[in-house]
């Protein structure tokens, strides 16, 4: 193990897998630290519903060929439990085969950590980062691997874990929000065929978003704490029933339900996202709410952006004030305005008064009637606000 890299990497899902293969073959040192043992086998419930604007990314990556399944989104359809008003998005009016695509997670992180082997990326499984410590030219790790203690230096240092070392950087800071729900996720099969049709359906007590997925959908159910507990405890058909209550009569009857998972939502940002040869991408940086897809598609654009600043910066300057700089002022309207539109969208969507389910109402009707406004929005969900 070398004692001296160019970037190093914590954390090998996703967003750190993406970044590396994004800056491999350019002659930068890298190296990536995984704790878990085997990244390529991994149980995971969630799915993840993947912009278009993401699937270009993966596609450069050359990761999107290796999914082995992606069921396309062609149509999003955003209405109100109780209220008037209904929005269609359509991949027909932004020119494009589908506007996103709904993966399982650990497919889209096995095909990303097949494409690491295959590029003989420097990417050690099972590593545990024990110390972390930044300084005024270079940043330092210090981990466990194989029964050895490692220590390196690195002109970058990139924390792409989820958040799980920033406790080992108490200069960082985190503010969190407490939405006091909890996401309910599971697999369900409807009489009425998904055709490629996301639902996005607002309801006084959270968003409900069915999700095509292969045959039938991936439910995401946002639910208060008491009531998310209840929800995982009814069996299928009543599970189904309350789903079917809630959601309402678009797909017809909901016939069968899969295995169910839960945790809590939370509203998290690191502040700052970069210090002198260290930036922090992906959920390590910002956990947004679920209901609209912002947040994985917000990490690829972290790592795809980090990366392209990486590779037009000379390596001597790598990890330096003017580099990350310019690295988040390209970040800082997208990923602001992904968590002002998740959190504003969330606070409008659940207040029930007549007065706001009127204006509610009002605003899908227009959206969907005014020429201009879609292109607008559409722009927005698949490239990002840099689009």
């Amino acid at each position: 193990m070398q004692s001296h890299v160019d970037v190093l990497i914590v954390g090998g899902g996703p967003a750190g897998s993406s970044l590396a293969l994004a800056l491999q073959g350019d002659g930068l040192d890298v190296v990536v630290l995984e704790s878990k043992p085997d990244v390529g086998d991994i149980e995971d419930p969630r799915a993840l519903a993947l912009s278009y604007g993401t699937r270009l990314i993966l596609q450069q990556l050359d990761t999107w060929r290796r999914l082995r399944a992606a069921t396309p989104i062609e149509t999003v359809h955003v209405s109100q439990r109780g209220g008037f008003g209904r929005t269609l998005l359509t991949a027909a009016e932004s020119g494009l085969p589908a506007l996103g695509y709904v993966v399982d997670y650990p497919d889209l992180a096995a095909a990303l950590y097949a494409k690491v082997v295959e590029s003989k990326l420097a990417y050690l499984s099972g590593a545990t980062v024990t110390a972390l410590r930044t300084g005024a030219d270079s940043a330092e790790a210090e981990f466990d691997f194989e029964g050895q203690s490692h220590q390196v230096r690195a002109r970058l240092l990139v924390l792409a874990d989820g958040g799980r070392c920033l406790d080992l950087l108490p200069e960082m800071r985190q503010s969190v929000k407490d939405y006091h729900q909890c996401a309910v996720l599971a697999r369900v099969k409807s009489e009425q065929p998904n055709r490629h049709i996301a639902y996005e359906r607002f309801t006084p007590w959270g968003p409900i978003a069915l999700l095509p997925s292969g045959d039938g959908w991936a439910v995401v159910w946002t639910a208060s704490t008491e009531e998310a507990g209840e929800l995982m405890a009814l069996d299928d058909e009543e599970f189904l029933a309350r789903l079917h209550h809630r959601f309402g009569d678009r797909v017809g009857r909901f016939t069968a339900a899969g295995r169910r998972a839960s945790w809590p939502l939370y509203l998290k940002q690191t502040r700052p996202v970069t210090q002198p040869h260290l930036a922090v991408i992906g959920n390590a940086a910002q956990i947004l709410h679920p209901f609209a897809g912002q947040g994985f598609n917000l990490a690829v654009r972290d790592s795809w952006e980090l990366a392209d600043e990486i590779l037009k910066t000379p390596v001597e300057d790598i990890g330096t004030e003017p580099m990350l700089k310019a690295y988040r002022q390209r970040r800082s309207w997208d990923t602001g305005g992904g968590i002002a539109f998740t959190d504003s969208v969330l606070k409008l969507f659940t207040n029930d008064s007549a007065p706001m389910q009127l204006g509610r109402g009002l605003g899908l009707t227009l959206l969907d009637a005014l020429p201009g406004a879609k292109p607008l929005v559409l722009n927005r969900l698949i490239y990002g606000a840099r689009s």
